[in-house]
């Protein structure tokens, strides 16, 4: 089983769960699906005590987990008619065992068999007082397929896999130090101290040493006509970086709005229809170099991207002058740490930026990307995750107080 498919199938089997009150995080989906990686549950009954012991807080919730558990892996089997009175929290008796291999194709028919039933014998599902909502099969051809491609409930489809896309913030060293027994320079002052409870003979040296703090993270999207079914897509990678990362978003078309406070909200569905709500030139027209002047003089030059992994997503096409574009990018050079700019036409054949504002663009940008698709999302996640590397001098500072000096 590849790794797309245990997060896409274990994200939808989350959902589910958190819809039937069952409170479940995007950490614990995260870590049962590095689990599923390792090949550590390798029948799906030791698939239920993997999931059960990541996924549960509460023997409460326990009835609520084996239904849906059952629904999505069992074969419509549940599991809590023959483990006793369901409304019994101490009733921990295990359920009927499942050797049956874990395998991809066992999951993926897994998937397919929650579809819902509608005849008079669907009532596993009458317990909760309303069915649980289909999961949508997992195709790895969608991974592959062009954003602009993809259907509403295809784009649905894949919706969790964009969201559980790990980008981590980078760390630079920050000016403040800590204590450390290795550290590159003695706290004179704290050893003087120190010294007192040895009658003034300093046998300890106190060190300290520079700390690691994470670069701010700054995305910058494209929602105009020509970027629409891109936008979509993005949006729900938007939302991992906002809640996880801790990235500032922002959209443009014709004017700059910041989506940030809207995308940090727990539950992916609720923070994407407020930030629609707060967008109202979606499909517009484009005004690229305007929307950075207007970020760069209201939050970029006031300390935003400075020091900052700065994303732009757009295609580039731009109805205003493009040297107030590359005017602005300029600006923004010399204020970022690194600028990623993915193009989803760079993966059409024969592309060239020869877009006026791309081709104005593009000198000031650090890594050229296209994202298109789920799986070219994968090499903008891995151009973000450059800017985790270290300059010159900031790798020999980290030696230096690594090696104790």
């Amino acid at each position: 089983m590849t790794r797309a498919d245990s997060a896409t199938l274990l994200a939808h089997f989350s959902e589910r769960l958190r819809d039937e009150g069952v409170a479940v995080s995007p950490d614990q989906t995260m870590r049962l699906a590095s689990l599923i990686a390792l090949d550590v549950p390798r029948t799906v009954d030791e698939l239920y005590w993997c999931a059960r012991v990541n996924l549960l807080r509460s023997t409460a919730d326990v009835a609520a987990f084996d239904a849906v558990f059952a629904l999505v892996f069992r074969g419509m089997v549940d599991v809590a008619e023959s483990r006793g009175d369901p409304n019994d929290p101490t009733d921990l008796r295990l359920p009927p065992r499942d050797d049956r291999l874990l395998s991809a194709e066992s999951l993926r028919t897994a998937a397919r068999s929650t579809e819902r039933f509608e005849g008079p014998e669907s009532t596993d599902d009458e317990e909760f007082g309303r069915a649980v909502p289909t999961l949508a099969s997992w195709d790895e051809r969608l991974t592959k397929i062009d954003f602009a491609q993809l259907t509403a409930d295809e784009l649905a489809a894949i919706a969790p896999l964009l969201r559980m896309l790990c980008v981590n913030a980078p760390v630079r060293l920050s000016r403040r130090r800590r204590r450390h027994r290795r550290g590159d320079r003695l706290d004179l002052r704290a050893s003087l101290r120190h010294s007192i409870r040895s009658g003034g003979d300093p046998a300890v040296a106190i060190r300290r040493t520079r700390t690691w703090t994470r670069r701010r993270m700054v995305a910058l999207l494209d929602i105009s006509g020509s970027m629409e079914p891109y936008a979509r897509a993005y949006l729900h990678l938007l939302w991992g970086m906002a809640t996880r990362a801790r990235a500032e978003v922002f959209v443009f078309g014709t004017r700059l709005t910041r989506l940030t406070r809207a995308l940090q909200n727990g539950n992916p569905d609720l923070a994407l229809e407020r930030a629609a709500a707060l967008m109202p030139d979606w499909s517009g027209g484009t005004r690229i170099g305007p929307a950075l002047r207007e970020f760069m003089g209201l939050h970029g030059r006031r300390g935003m991207a400075r020091g900052a992994v700065v994303l732009i997503v757009s295609d580039g096409w731009e109805r205003d002058d493009p040297n107030v574009l590359g005017g602005q990018m300029l600006q923004l050079r010399r204020h970022a740490h690194r600028i990623v700019w993915a193009n989803p036409r760079v993966a059409a054949p024969g592309f060239a930026p020869l877009a006026g504002g791309m081709a104005a663009a593009l000198p000031y940008v650090d890594s050229f990307v296209s994202g298109h698709s789920a799986d070219a999302l994968a090499e903008v996640v891995r151009a973000l995750g450059l800017s985790s590397g270290f300059s010159g001098r900031e790798r020999g500072a980290r030696g230096r107080s690594l090696r104790g000096v």
